[in-house]
């Protein structure tokens, strides 16, 4: 199951002896390398195109066995009624008698994808039987209920994802290509982020003529150049329009040598793209910005699942 990183282990009583196994599933970010905003549809939702990749960058999901359900969270204020890891296991019926802990290394609200990621985790370990037999269900219609981020982090590697979430193409095996993503210190909502785009005048782009359709092919080509030209996020402007900080940090990513830098999702991340770890970390040394923008230095995840 790629993303997982699988470690069991097993739990002991009190007694000593085993009462079941310990399981740990990683749970990555991810970026866009495109993402085209469409109309909005009838039922309110806008339908996008982009191209997702996942990054080694990754919450951890712990299960273990437990006499009743319990749940906690490295980060007090993603507490269990909001928490769509929590969504995820309640999605598939009765919550099971496990002790789930969710150690969150993803920034929030930051358009990296993290909640949406320890959702597919929690739908990743139903399908591998943690919480019992997985029976018969449509995963994929039972992700998108979840968030339309969630379907893509079922694909084990990166996609192309259309509709509202629901239509993904994997991309395959993906290159061992590095981003430096760049945390600025402000917040953006998903929701306001698409009013925003809404009061523009925008020219809708008909998919023959889709920059994330190109860059899908040049991302399975593995041709870094072409895939750099193409990467464009319809949220960019409108955000950074109302977020200064967030073109504060794309600026300085700029003046520090990147040849590209972009918005990650909705926000308030930005990163630049590199095809080697020694580009990145040049980027990373000149890099002049205050203390609390964070920092981190990635890599495409690992394909196992798709490596031939």
């Amino acid at each position: 199951m790629p993303y997982c990183g699988i470690e069991r282990r097993g739990a002991s009583s009190r007694r000593g002896k085993p009462i079941g196994l310990v399981l740990t599933f990683r749970a990555p970010a991810k970026i866009n390398l495109t993402l085209e905003v469409l109309a909005r549809r009838n039922d309110g939702y806008h339908g996008i195109r982009t191209v997702m990749v996942p990054l080694d960058m990754a919450d951890e999901l712990v299960i273990e066995p437990s006499n009743r359900f319990t749940f906690a969270c490295s980060r007090s204020e993603l507490e269990e009624e909001s928490n769509l890891a929590v969504a995820a296991l309640r999605a598939l019926g009765d919550l099971p008698t496990v002790r789930m802990e969710l150690r969150k290394r993803i920034p929030v609200q930051a358009g990296l994808g993290g909640g949406s990621s320890d959702a597919a985790a929690v739908l990743r370990a139903a399908m591998g039987g943690a919480f019992g037999a997985p029976g018969e269900r449509d995963w994929m219609a039972i992700a998108h209920a979840l968030g339309s981020d969630v379907p893509f982090f079922l694909a084990g590697t990166g996609a192309l994802v259309e509709g509202t979430g629901e239509r993904v193409t994997p991309a395959g095996a993906l290159p061992k290509w590095h981003a430096l993503v760049l945390k600025p210190p402000v917040s953006v909502s998903t929701a306001d982020a698409y009013r925003a785009i809404d009061a523009i005048d925008r020219r809708l782009r008909p998919r023959n003529e889709s920059i994330s359709l190109a860059l899908l092919e040049a991302l399975q080509a593995k041709d870094f150049a072409t895939v750099e030209s193409l990467m464009q996020n319809d949220f960019e402007p409108v955000v950074c329009t109302r977020a200064p900080e967030i073109g504060a940090a794309l600026d300085a990513l700029r003046a520090a040598g990147a040849s590209n830098a972009m918005l990650a999702g909705s926000g308030s991340c930005v990163f630049t793209l590199t095809p080697d770890r020694g580009r990145l970390e040049s980027i990373g040394e000149r890099l002049e910005l205050p203390a609390n923008y964070e920092r981190f230095a990635c890599a495409f995840d690992a394909t196992p699942e798709w490596v031939k």
